[in-house]
């Protein structure tokens, strides 16, 4: 008896799915982005980056640390506007395990892109702190690429200054109202663009809520 060569139809389903998300893939501003990588925001924007996330079926998490003036401050704001459980934010050992294994358990995910604007660069989050920030990064990033799923995450940096005389006509920034540097003097910063972006004026492109994951896991 002959046997048929057609394949059976789930699998031409998940064909078309994978052909069609390389396909949107190309279109997208990630094209020539790695799939799993942490890199300087560098001329992307904001807005692009949550497109691309809402275009790809990616969750999209944005965190603004303008406001940290600390490691535990930097910690809390990641762990509040990520929707992540409390206990994330001990350490960086907690906030990795919040990115990683709950999530994994907890159900097939579709990929991930993650922008961390305004990481603090000064005194109180030095580079060793920021550099010890982006190897959690780095290192759940490596974890999803063990399973075949895309993390991307995008950073920028910014610096305390001093507060600047007021010039007569000239309306400043939020940021630089509240003592933000958005260029970087000094120590030279891996980044080259910053977005002035509030996080309440954005939404994330798809449903995450990490803490609601890792109570169903």
């Amino acid at each position: 008896m002959l046997q048929s060569n057609k394949l059976p139809e789930y699998e031409i389903c998940q064909a078309l799915v994978l052909f069609s998300r390389k396909a949107t893939e190309m279109d997208t501003p990630l094209r020539t982005v790695k799939t799993n990588i942490v890199q300087s925001i560098r001329a992307f924007r904001v807005p692009d980056l949550q497109e691309a996330a809402q275009a790809l079926g990616h969750h999209f998490l944005y965190a603004n640390l303008a406001q940290a003036q600390s490691k535990q401050d930097v910690l809390d704001l990641i762990a509040q506007q990520f929707t992540f459980p409390t206990q994330a934010s001990k350490n960086f050992d907690s906030l990795y395990d919040g990115m990683t294994d709950p999530l994994h358990k907890s159900g097939p995910q579709p990929g991930f892109i993650l922008v961390l604007e305004h990481i603090p660069a000064h005194a109180k989050f030095d580079k060793e702190a920021r550099e010890q920030l982006l190897d959690v990064f780095r290192e759940a990033a490596d974890y999803w690429s063990d399973r075949k799923v895309p993390f991307r995450c995008f950073y920028s940096f910014s610096v305390a200054r001093a507060p600047s005389a007021v010039v007569e006509g000239v309306t400043e920034s939020p940021e630089a109202q509240q003592g933000i540097e958005l260029t970087e003097p000094g120590e030279k910063m891996p980044t080259d663009k910053l977005v002035d972006i509030s996080p309440l004026a954005l939404r994330m492109s798809s449903p995450f809520n990490a803490g609601y994951w890792l109570a169903a896991a």
